[in-house]
């Protein structure tokens, strides 16, 4: 994915070498502002998790109901430990990540007491998408991500889909089209009770995951979902 064109509200300009645009990300995202990038699945909007500021933010841009969680997304598997409380193998971990699957787990004390206070639960990511990782590993800290669009609204698999949103955003990272033009985003399975799984929502992923979940893991789907 050609991720050379960032479109930037401030300076406006192109940047054309990773490290740059990488630069420029981090930058405005440790600075408590909220940006869009691409994801393996649909555009997201992303800040940082930890500061609580910024995380209001999202909602404002989104014009999303502050009942309604945000996911994390980290670099690699092993930050999920920092902020979650894991309660199956590492291995079904590594099945699974990096990919389209957000991973619902207890959350850790770590984690920022506001980001979806009213829920013990976490969604958990780690996107098969270079810029992303390299981006959550330079932040150093979780990111708060969720789709890149007005609430209620089509997901967006390419930035010029929600530019109505720019003038809010300290950056836009243009990634070109995003390969899965389903609009389903990430399947979201919930992990958090031992040896059950529950399909939170199908995305775009489901197969794939009930068959490890299932097949190779032996977990059992939660009786509420059948």
């Amino acid at each position: 994915m050609d991720v050379s064109v960032v479109c930037m509200r401030v300076i406006k300009k192109i940047v054309t070498e990773w490290t740059e645009l990488l630069s420029t990300t981090v930058k405005a995202l440790k600075a408590g502002q909220v940006v869009a990038v691409p994801t393996d699945t649909i555009y997201g909007l992303a800040c940082v998790a930890q500061n609580s500021v910024a995380v209001r933010r999202v909602y404002d841009i989104k014009g999303r109901n502050g009942d309604k969680p945000l996911a994390i997304c980290v670099g690699e598997i092993q930050d999920i430990y920092r902020f979650c409380k894991v309660s199956v193998k590492e291995e079904l971990l590594r099945d699974l990540l990096p990919g389209p699957v957000t991973l619902v787990l207890e959350r850790s004390s770590t984690l920022n007491g506001d980001l979806n206070p009213f829920t013990k639960l976490i969604g958990v990511r780690v996107p098969d998408h270079p810029f992303m990782r390299r981006l959550c590993q330079m932040c150093g800290e979780p990111l708060a991500l969720t789709s890149a669009n007005v609430s209620a609204q089509t997901s967006s698999v390419a930035a010029n889909e929600f530019e109505d949103l720019w003038p809010s955003l300290a950056v836009v990272v243009d990634g070109g089209p995003i390969g899965d033009k389903s609009r389903l985003g990430s399947t979201v399975v919930d992990l958090s009770v031992c040896s059950r799984y529950r399909i939170i929502r199908p995305g775009c992923a489901l197969s794939a995951t009930v068959q490890v979940l299932e097949g190779k893991y032996g977990l059992l789907e939660d009786p509420v979902n059948q």
